[in-house]
């Protein structure tokens, strides 16, 4: 009997958990609409991602779907890490739109900027923010 008593309790505490960051979780209602990535090779290891999405007013937002999409191609393309080079980011008529460039690696290059694209995608998935 105390076995039933210890998973009722476990399930009642479930439901009790503490809430998530805002900024983490993506809302129900009013929720972000990714309206695609444009991938462009542009030399060997210098790629640019185009995207653009509606429903926020977070120009991050954007910047981010930028990061989960080069994250995700740099795991297509066979290599692990990615550098930022440059993000430009405008809004117009309520649509954000991102123009990033990234270069892949195999290896963690030098930089401030870099990411672990395995780590990002899983990240990218628990936001619910697509990639490539």
């Amino acid at each position: 009997m105390r076995g039933v008593a210890s998973v009722a309790l476990a399930l009642a505490l479930a439901g009790c958990a503490a809430p998530q960051d805002p900024a983490q979780t993506t809302p129900q209602s009013g929720s972000p609409d990714y309206m695609g990535i444009r991938t462009e090779l542009l030399d060997g290891d210098l790629v640019r991602f185009k995207v653009a999405m509606r429903g926020t007013s977070d120009p991050r937002a954007v910047t981010k779907y930028a990061e989960c999409a080069a994250a995700q191609y740099t795991l297509i393309r066979g290599f692990g890490f990615a550098r930022h080079v440059r993000t430009q980011v405008s809004e117009e008529a309520g649509i954000w739109r991102a123009d990033a460039v990234y270069t892949i690696s195999a290896a963690l290059p030098q930089g401030s900027r870099t990411i672990d694209a395995e780590v990002t995608v899983a990240d990218c998935g628990a936001q619910h923010i697509p990639t490539v």
